[in-house]
């Protein structure tokens, strides 16, 4: 048992001393990642709605 307890405690130190190594994000960064994100999510609803209405549109005239 004193083994394990040793062995946690060893582990959350470890676990300490890698998370003051971690470089957080300012918020500039934060945010401009953010934005490129959210347009290209954008961009490819718009290219995902595009496709679905030529699709729809060749569908029907293959079947109609």
């Amino acid at each position: 048992m004193k083994r394990l307890i040793a062995s946690v405690r060893e582990f959350l130190q470890e676990v300490g001393a890698e998370l003051r190594k971690v470089s957080y994000p300012t918020r500039a960064e934060t945010m401009g990642s953010t934005s490129v994100v959210l347009i290209f999510v954008a961009v490819v609803a718009v290219f995902l709605s595009v496709m679905d209405a030529v699709l729809v549109r060749l569908v029907g005239l293959i079947i109609g």
